[in-house]
């Protein structure tokens, strides 16, 4: 009796602050998996040209794999505080810049099918949706920073975990109003129903949307709806508290977390602007170039 309270205590005191010790092999397959889609994104970085998708893509890549190394870390010696702090604010802060390659890779989609259709103007949607999106980063990083140091103090993490909660409730915000904004933009150029009043040139009249394109488009949603559940998670978790059940069980963070945004980078991988933003075809005027002044009425 005497022995098994003694390793009772010992297991609980083992599991620190994660309240579960994190499983090894997952840790691994996570490393390991956001190691090769980083490697490859920094490939189609500089083979395409396109350095914006470093600090975005290759970025987030790049701050899961310290997350999950500071997991797999915590799998051996569960009760140090480092490990836990480096992964708190990792997991945390990583999809962020992924988001940013979403929002950039919108306003090119837009440039490419017409800007007339679109609510704002693609260099808009860069510039507030990125400034938006790093404006939540940093509430995030600090609110990690401060259950960090709760943690570190052996106090309540409660404080830290709202302001994080402020910033992924942000976060979901954006990603809802993104999306509205590229379905709107889809359906007014499918009913060739612009936003302004404006003279557009072509060359042939309006080229549909390409295959090429629509695969990318295709693409960048099934990444969004990953980005947008892993938001909704992390929302529940943090809303549930420092100590519910949620951010004490595992197959949770596994699942939701960790596989939804290991998908989401991947499909970027495959999906890729390099790949198909520079075989769409742009309309350009030639000697059959005509006017067309588009009316305010949309069609729905």
């Amino acid at each position: 009796m005497v022995i098994d309270s003694v390793l009772d205590t010992t297991q609980q005191a083992s599991v620190g602050p994660y309240n579960y010790v994190p499983t090894e092999w997952v840790c691994v397959f996570f490393v390991v998996s956001y190691s090769i889609s980083t490697a490859i994104h920094m490939g189609q970085a500089l083979k395409y040209k396109l350095w914006w998708m470093i600090p975005t893509a290759t970025l987030s890549g790049v701050l899961e794999i310290l997350g999950w190394s500071a997991r797999l870390w915590s799998s051996r010696r569960p009760e140090l505080l480092t490990p836990f702090e480096m992964q708190l604010v990792g997991t945390i802060i990583a999809p962020t810049p992924l988001l940013a390659a979403n929002f950039s890779i919108l306003g090119k989609i837009i440039y490419e099918l017409g800007p007339q259709f679109s609510r704002l103007t693609p260099q808009m949607y860069s510039l507030i949706f990125c400034s938006f999106d790093i404006i939540c980063l940093t509430i995030q990083a600090v609110g990690g920073a401060f259950a960090a140091q709760a943690a570190s103090e052996n106090t309540s993490a409660d404080s830290g975990g709202r302001i994080m909660l402020v910033g992924i409730v942000g976060q979901l915000v954006a990603i809802v109003i993104y999306a509205g904004l590229a379905t709107e933009f889809l359906l007014r150029r499918k009913y060739n129903a612009p936003f302004r009043r404006q003279i557009i040139k072509f060359g042939k009249g309006q080229h549909p949307i390409s295959k090429e394109m629509l695969q990318l488009i295709y693409g960048m949603s099934f990444c969004t709806i990953c980005l947008f559940i892993r938001s909704v998670y992390r929302t529940v978790e943090l809303a549930d508290g420092w100590s519910g059940l949620v951010i004490a069980t595992e197959s949770y963070f596994n699942w939701l977390d960790g596989g939804f945004i290991t998908i989401a980078i991947y499909t970027l991988n495959v999906f890729h602007p390099g790949i198909y933003l520079k075989s769409t075809h742009t309309s350009q005027p030639d000697d059959d170039e005509f006017i067309q002044r588009y009316p305010f009425k949309f069609p729905l």
